[in-house]
């Protein structure tokens, strides 16, 4: 599963902090929306496209929160450049 996505409400705390994820397997594009850090609790959807994919996270984003988008981390066969 390839992460292609990593979206953050910018709060701290496990009481305040919100990510969503998008990642693609195959033909299948998964949403993970977590509340309360690494921690914390999730709920996933899974859709045949990445526009489904891509509306549900633009209906997660609706609301007060400045999102920032994080790098999706590299998948672990990746390895960085000097090391």
């Amino acid at each position: 599963m390839e992460q292609r996505k990593h979206l953050w409400n910018g709060k701290w705390g496990r009481l305040a902090r919100r990510d969503i994820f998008l990642r693609v397997d195959a033909d299948r594009w998964h949403v993970e929306q977590r509340a309360g850090g690494a921690e914390g609790i999730s709920r996933f959807y899974e859709y045949g496209s990445a526009d489904e994919a891509e509306d549900t996270i633009r209906a997660l984003l609706d609301g007060p929160d400045t999102w920032r988008e994080l790098s999706p981390r590299p998948p672990s066969g990746w390895t960085l450049p000097n090391s």
